[in-house]
């Protein structure tokens, strides 16, 4: 499954926890495994404890790890985009 959910600020622990609260938490289900990579907002207690409450749990990449983390494929494939494009803000790449 995925919740995305698009941001236009940096992501922190507190817009984590929101989208925790309000994206991922109310479709998980007993048993289900939440993976997340090492970023220190990953580590938020409220966010472990908002998963842990319907029953599935978090399982965190090793450190260092890319290739087990198919996002970074995606985001490098982005990054070139935006390269290519000379965007430098969401709107920028959104509007062209």
């Amino acid at each position: 499954m995925v919740a995305p959910w698009i941001v236009d600020r940096p992501m922190n622990a507190r817009i984590f926890e929101a989208w925790i609260e309000t994206q991922l938490a109310p479709n998980r289900s007993p048993g289900d495994v939440v993976i997340l990579d090492n970023v220190a907002f990953h580590k938020s207690e409220r966010a472990e404890e908002l998963v842990r409450a319907k029953g599935a749990w978090l399982l965190f990449l090793p450190p260092y790890s890319p290739d087990l983390n198919p996002i970074e494929m995606a985001f490098s494939k982005l990054k070139t985009l935006l390269r290519k494009r000379a965007a430098r803000s969401f709107d920028g790449f959104a509007i062209g």
